[in-house]
């Protein structure tokens, strides 16, 4: 299968998350993507995550979750030699992704001004919290600090427990999903070459659409309002025999369905919940009239038989439970790899979600030792082995 960016060379600069993340998206796209190391160092992922002995090798779940396919050399952009190497690499570059603070590519000397220099139709993303300018540019960003100050943590719980975090990164996996589209889109144009400000903030904030319309064009004040969906009724999570069930009957119809198939048709001649409006007013009242029924059997039986009749339903998962779904493990979403160099284990990780031409997104190689393709890359811009070596003693790789 021929992949969208064969053939496209993306230098990443990234750290940690948002970055990385956009990267992953473009390497199962088929860009060849050239990790830019600190030498020593690494990216800071590579001692993150759940296991302290992957950490200890440089090889944290943080790092494996989203470099797979990836290739790794480093440089020390503090070194004169090292910043003329970088450069070289970059004439041979489509994409550079960056995710530092604002200005500080400009202090190395490889800001945006010197590589178009170096490459006129280079495609340069720089990826941060709040932009590239405005009076919070110079503000660290981590993705928490991202979802209190954008509006999200305000609306997510219940009204006794918001503000809460959102259970995962989401600002930074948001930020650089939103990056990776910007890319793929930039590559299209013709001539090609343009400088791209991703802001994490305003990435959440445009997934948020809903709630800030709600806020601009009706005066509606955004509100955590926990598993309700307070665009119809019933619709959110309902407690079910040995859990929780999610119910969305958002068109009169599937009220009426469900109504029905729980005994409660009596229900729908009812003043207070004939419309959707009125349902809206009294969906507390109206969500316990269905649980009294819900819980008397298992949330799967309600799932397959409210499916069946047209009534969206699923139960609440964990994650554990979601992976080992065959909707999940039998579509290619998981991608494994066997005996990792470096991790010296058999890893499992997640890909895109995206399938072309009914086949799931691969990488073939797994996630990269830090640099292990520093001989391969610096060697074919003329670097011979002896050069390298010279190079790595005195810490310019």
């Amino acid at each position: 299968m021929t992949k969208p960016l064969e053939g496209i060379r993306v230098l990443d600069l990234t750290n940690v998350l948002a970055g990385p993340f956009c990267c992953h998206q473009l390497v199962h796209m088929g860009a060849e993507v050239i990790k830019i190391e600190a030498a020593g160092r690494g990216d800071l992922a590579r001692q993150l995550g759940a296991d302290p002995e992957l950490n200890e090798k440089a090889m944290g779940v943080s790092f494996l979750a989203q470099n797979a396919g990836k290739k790794s050399v480093t440089v020390n952009l503090k070194n004169p030699e090292g910043k003329a190497l970088f450069l070289r690499l970059v004439a041979t570059a489509d994409v550079v992704v960056e995710n530092f603070r604002p200005g500080v590519m400009d202090r190395l000397g490889v800001g945006y001004d010197v590589l178009k220099g170096v490459n006129s139709t280079l495609i340069y993303c720089a990826i941060s919290g709040f932009g590239q300018d405005g009076p919070w540019m110079y503000r660290p960003a981590y993705d928490q600090i991202v979802q209190g100050v954008s509006g999200a943590m305000s609306i997510t719980g219940g009204a006794d427990s918001a503000p809460l975090r959102i259970g995962y990164p989401a600002a930074d996996t948001i930020g650089g999903m939103t990056a990776a589209f910007a890319i793929a889109a930039a590559l299209n144009a013709r001539p090609r070459g343009s400088f791209i400000d991703v802001s994490m903030l305003e990435s959440m904030l445009v997934t948020m659409g809903w709630v800030v319309s709600n806020y601009l064009i009706a005066g509606e004040e955004p509100k955590a309002n926990g598993n309700e969906n307070v665009t119809s009724a019933p619709s959110g999570a309902f407690r079910a025999g040995g859990g929780m069930i999610n119910i969305a009957a958002n068109k009169d119809e599937q009220w009426h369905r469900l109504a029905g198939h729980l005994g409660l048709a009596h229900l729908t001649d009812r003043p207070d919940y004939a419309t959707r409006e009125a349902r809206k007013r009294n969906r507390h009242a109206l969500k316990a009239e269905l649980e009294a029924v819900l819980v008397t059997r298992p949330a799967g039986e309600w799932v397959t038989e409210l499916n069946g009749i047209g009534v969206p339903a699923g139960a609440v998962m964990t994650v554990p439970d979601i992976l080992q779904q065959p909707q999940i493990a039998d579509r290619g979403f998981l991608q494994g790899y066997e005996n990792v160099p470096g991790a010296d284990r058999d890893i499992e990780v997640a890909t895109t979600g995206i399938k072309l031409d009914g086949r799931a997104l691969k990488v073939d190689a797994p996630p990269p030792t830090l640099g292990q393709d520093n001989g391969a890359i610096w060697g074919a811009l003329g670097m011979t082995p002896a050069e390298l070596i010279r190079l790595q003693e005195e810490g310019v790789l």
